[in-house]
C-alpha cells in the first residue's frame, strides 16, 4: 500500500469513528481542510519538474476523490441515524384508539323543554316565544295586577332603565305570561270577533279556539339554596267558547303521565289565589312508585283565566272562557332525571352535563 492509498484508508477510519457531524467536520478538516494533508500535498506539487507533476497530481486527485467519497457516505450514514432516532421518537402506535373530539348535548333543561313542547304539541296546542324585556302592561296590567301590586316591588322584578316606545317602564319578565296576551291579541287581529282592549277598535268575524303554550327564560329578584335570579317557566292557556276547568285537569294530568312516563301518577289540584285566575289552584303530583313515591310536589299553578284578563286578550269574557297553567322547566327536569341540586344546572360542569348525552 502506497502513502496516499494509506491516507485514504486513515481517512475512512478517522471518518467511520466521528460519532457526530461535528466530529465528522473536524476529522474532514484533518484531510481536505484548508490546512489538511491533502491540501499539503497539492501546494507540494510546484516544487516538482512539469513531468512529475502531471503524474503526482493525478495520484494525489484519486486519493482526495476516496476520501471526499468516504466523507460524503458518513455524512448519509449520520442523518440516516438521527431520522431513525427521530422516528422511533415520535412513533405513532396505530393500534391505539384514536383521540376523538367530544360530542356535546343539550343541556337538560333544554332537553326538558322540547319534551313539554312535543307532549302539548300532540294535544293541538302552539309554541310561543317572545320578548324578554317586557312592557309593564304586559307583566302585570294585563294580567290583572293593579299598579300597587307587590310584585312590582324592586324586591320582586328586575326593571330596565328607560322606557318603551309607548312610555311604559320595562323589566325582565317574571314570567311567560305576558305572551298569553301577545298571542292572543296577534290571534284575535288575524281572524277578528275581537277588539283592542287599549284603543278600543273592534274586530268582526269568528274567532277559533286558542291553544298555546310559551316556554322561556324569567327573571326574579330571588336568589337562595333552591332559588335561582333567572329560571325557566312554561306557560299555558286554551281559550275557546267551551273551556271548562275539567279541560284543565285533564289536559295536565294527560301531560304529567306522558312526561314522567308513568299512568299511575296521582295529581292533586289545591285552591289558591293568583290574580290572572279565578277559580285558581295549585297543582301537585304524587309518584306511586320510586324515591318519591308517596310524597306530594307542587309543580304548578293554575286556574279559570281572570274576566279581566280575557277583556284585555281583546275578547268577551261573555263568550269566551278559558284556563291557564305556570309551571317551572326547571324542577320538572330535576324530578324527571333526579337531579337533587339546582344549581348543578348553572355550573357548567361537563361530567354532570355529559350524563344527557
Amino acid at each position: 500500500m502506497n502513502e496516499l492509498d494509506a491516507l485514504a484508508q486513515s481517512a475512512r477510519e478517522a471518518f467511520a469513528a466521528a460519532a457526530t457531524p461535528a466530529d465528522l467536520e473536524n476529522a474532514k478538516a484533518q484531510y481536505i481542510g484548508k490546512s489538511g494533508r491533502i491540501t499539503e500535498l497539492m501546494k507540494g506539487l510546484s516544487a516538482l519538474p512539469v513531468d512529475e507533476k502531471k503524474t503526482r497530481g493525478a495520484q494525489i486527485n484519486v486519493a482526495k476523490q476516496a476520501i471526499e467519497a468516504a466523507l460524503t457516505a458518513r455524512r448519509q450514514a449520520l442523518a440516516d441515524a438521527e431520522l431513525e432516532l427521530q422516528l422511533k421518537a415520535e412513533a405513532l402506535d396505530v393500534t391505539l384508539p384514536g383521540r376523538q373530539r367530544g360530542q356535546g348535548s343539550l343541556h337538560p333543561v333544554s332537553l326538558t323543554q322540547e319534551r313539554i313542547e312535543a307532549v302539548f304539541g300532540s294535544m293541538g296546542f302552539d309554541v310561543a316565544e317572545g320578548p324578554e324585556i317586557e312592557s309593564d302592561w304586559f307583566s302585570f296590567t294585563s294580567l290583572n295586577s293593579p299598579p300597587n301590586h307587590p310584585a312590582r316591588s324592586m324586591q320582586d322584578t328586575f326593571y330596565v332603565e328607560g322606557k318603551g316606545a309607548d312610555g311604559i317602564s320595562l323589566n325582565l319578565r317574571p314570567h311567560t305570561s305576558p305572551m298569553q296576551v301577545r298571542y292572543v291579541h296577534a290571534h284575535v287581529r288575524k281572524h277578528g270577533n275581537g277588539f283592542d282592549p287599549r284603543s278600543g277598535d273592534l274586530f268582526g268575524g269568528d274567532m277559533p279556539e286558542v291553544r298555546v303554550i310559551a316556554p322561556g327564560r324569567t327573571y326574579r329578584v330571588d336568589s337562595d339554596a333552591t332559588h335561582s335570579p333567572m329560571f325557566h317557566q312554561c306557560e299555558g292557556l286554551w281559550v275557546g267558547e267551551n273551556v271548562s276547568f275539567k279541560d284543565l285537569k285533564v289536559v295536565f294530568t294527560n301531560f304529567c303521565r306522558t312526561f314522567f312516563e308513568s299512568e299511575d301518577l296521582v295529581l292533586r289540584f289545591r285552591p289558591s289565589f293568583f290574580p290572572f285566575t279565578e277559580p285558581s289552584a295549585e297543582i301537585d303530583i304524587q309518584f306511586q312508585s320510586g324515591a318519591m313515591a308517596g310524597r306530594w310536589l307542587e309543580v304548578a299553578g293554575s286556574g279559570q283565566v281572570h274576566p279581566n284578563v280575557i277583556r284585555n286578550m281583546g275578547l268577551d269574557p261573555e263568550r269566551y272562557i278559558g284556563f291557564a297553567f305556570g309551571m317551572g322547566m326547571d324542577r320538572f327536569t330535576m324530578l324527571r332525571y333526579g337531579v337533587n341540586d339546582l344549581r348543578l344546572f348553572f355550573d357548567g360542569d361537563v361530567r354532570f352535563l355529559s350524563q344527557f348525552k
